[in-house]
């Protein structure tokens, strides 16, 4: 396992824990987009104050941008870093692709499929062209011809999908070079998300396993002794992802949940949100789901928490950090430590 790190990457504040990071070893540095900063403009700026930290798009909306345009922006990126750029995609919900982009939020998967397909198509130097349910390319009966980038072939841009589905989950199998998720208990691992995953990289054949992707967990960080308070507050910032994340009837955490046993819990903590109860539906979340979605307690309890994610097949670990700049380093460098230490143990 590794661990990466995630977050905003807002003021100078940000860009200087970054720069310091790397210096620290951190594998990645993952930038979300959502409806305010983009994903990509924040990693050309890292691109030129870091060395050696990798740096992914966690996660650049399909969508939101046309394949190409992604294109353009991927292999201008991995020129840039010299090699470092991961591209994290997903296709976020319809909430914000039909609400802020004014993008219908039809035919997910065979928008991620083809996206895949015309990025590596454009990556490798072909001419762009491409005729699928989703994407028609050239636009037929018009002016336009196939032609292909004008930048040179390079190093491969590596291609992380976000995804929490079965069907998702199994097209990430098949065709990505990683997977980014969330909603996840390690416990849980080999019955919620393994399986989906395992059943798309056998339908790409060539002995293609889940072993072969690099499986990326988000994960708080805290080192505390007042484990019940921090499972408390971690558990509580989950309420607006289970109430407001998605629609009554499409949630896909909330699927996620109720595949490890959670259920019952969810529903009523969409309940709860959607009935405008929103403190009850925060106290509704189970502890367990803030505590084991984390890395929360001790250093001794932590460290047992990273021998569950290794068991669970889980490479990069890529750990959300509170407070200044210097608590941040010092939490980030411990878990680098017992990273290590749980790597140097007998498999």
């Amino acid at each position: 396992m590794r661990v990466a790190i995630g977050g905003a990457v807002l003021t100078a504040e940000d860009v200087g824990f970054v720069v310091e990071a790397d210096r620290l070893g951190a594998h990645s540095i993952w930038v979300p987009e959502a409806w305010g900063q983009d994903a990509l403009t924040p990693l050309a700026y890292l691109a030129a104050r870091t060395e050696r930290i990798r740096l992914g798009s966690g996660i650049a909306q399909i969508g939101a941008r046309t394949p190409a345009n992604l294109a353009m922006a991927a292999l201008s990126l991995q020129t840039l870093s010299s090699g470092r750029f991961l591209l994290g995609l997903g296709t976020s919900g319809p909430q914000v692709m039909e609400g802020w982009h004014g993008v219908r939020f039809a035919s997910p998967l065979a928008a991620t499929r083809e996206t895949v397909e015309i990025v590596r198509r454009v990556a490798a130097g072909e001419k762009l062209e491409h005729h699928g349910r989703v994407f028609e390319l050239p636009l037929p009966g018009g002016p336009g011809r196939a032609i292909r980038s004008m930048l040179p072939v390079q190093t491969p841009v590596p291609i992380y999908i976000a995804a929490l589905g079965p069907k998702n989950l199994a097209l990430t199998g098949e065709i990505a070079d990683g997977w980014i998720g969330s909603a996840f208990l390690a416990e849980h691992a080999a019955d919620a998300f393994l399986p989906f995953l395992a059943e798309g990289a056998a339908r790409a054949g060539g002995g293609r396993s889940p072993a072969d992707l690099d499986l990326l967990i988000p994960v708080a960080v805290e080192f505390t002794d007042d484990v019940d308070e921090a499972a408390a507050r971690h558990a509580r910032g989950y309420a607006f992802t289970i109430g407001a994340m998605g629609s009554k009837d499409t949630n896909f955490y909330n699927a996620a949940f109720a595949r490890q046993g959670f259920g019952d819990d969810v529903a009523a903590v969409q309940a709860l949100w959607l009935a405008g109860r929103r403190e009850e539906a925060a106290a509704r979340v189970p502890l367990e789901i803030g505590l084991k979605t984390n890395l929360l307690g001790t250093p001794a309890m932590v460290k047992d928490r990273l021998r569950l994610y290794r068991k669970a097949g889980i490479t990069t670990l890529q750990a959300k950090l509170a407070g200044d700049r210097q608590q941040k380093l010092d939490t980030l460098a411990q878990l680098i430590d017992l990273t290590r230490e749980v790597n140097e143990e007998e498999p």
